[in-house]
């Protein structure tokens, strides 16, 4: 990798800054000073040092964040707040890009990464990742809507939606329920409600895969992924 990249991936400023450390002789390759930023250097295998400082390199991120419901998932927006605002600048520099997408209003489980191979496995609608969501229901959700879903509903522009494993946790005007589903259409839970007349009045999404949305984490907070997290989602991404 040039060494240019390297620094600025590792958030030492754009390629014109990074060059000006090296032109001033802030960074060392096995202790000795390189201004050369075309230099291949292996992070893995030399140790690199910028004003005395050890650089650690890593090549993917990967965070779950509990999306608050005020912000659009992208990268970037003219005139929304988007999840990448509520970053770090230390991690916002390594680009981090969300994993699908959770509606405005919807909050929840939001798996934020530069990984774009695991992305697409975890996306393709091949792999049938389950994604499980906690609703808020206007109307008396029923048995009969039980077995609708697990049929496949059909939604308003006429597609038949694959299975969905749906748990009413309390019946009533106002039914609280869950439901996985292994697609990720537009507003696909919402209008899956609307196609047995019912109506969601509060969405959050709980687990992608085997990926638990972390309760401690307050609305609009993240964390990086564990070891053992990444492993289970790369493992349920190839399957």
């Amino acid at each position: 990798m040039r060494l240019d990249k390297l620094l600025a991936n590792t958030g030492y400023g754009s390629r014109k800054e990074v060059k000006k450390l090296l032109k001033n002789g802030s960074v060392t390759v096995e202790g000795e000073v390189v201004k050369d930023p075309k230099t291949q250097v292996n992070p893995d295998q030399q140790s690199i040092y910028v004003h005395g400082e050890e650089v650690h390199y890593r090549e993917f991120i990967y965070f779950m964040m509990n999306k608050p419901g005020n912000v659009i998932s992208a990268t970037e927006d003219l005139h929304e707040k988007t999840v990448i605002d509520l970053l770090h600048p230390d991690d916002a520099v390594f680009s981090p890009f969300p994993v699908g997408r959770l509606d405005k209003d919807t909050e929840g489980l939001l798996l934020l990464t530069n990984d774009g191979k695991l992305a697409h496995q975890l996306l393709s609608p091949k792999k049938d990742v389950p994604k499980t969501y906690f609703a808020v229901i206007k109307g008396h959700v029923t048995e009969e809507d039980k077995r609708a879903f697990q049929k496949g509903v059909t939604l308003d522009d006429g597609y038949q939606t694959k299975p969905g494993f749906l748990e009413i946790l309390k019946a009533g005007e106002r039914s609280d329920i869950e439901l996985t589903i292994t697609e990720g259409k537009f507003h696909q839970v919402k209008r899956m409600f609307e196609a047995v007349e019912k109506q969601v009045s509060y969405l959050k999404r709980i687990s992608m895969g085997p990926l638990q949305l972390d309760e401690e984490l307050a609305l609009g907070e993240y964390r990086e992924l564990t070891e053992e997290e990444v492993l289970q989602l790369k493992n349920s991404a190839i399957k």
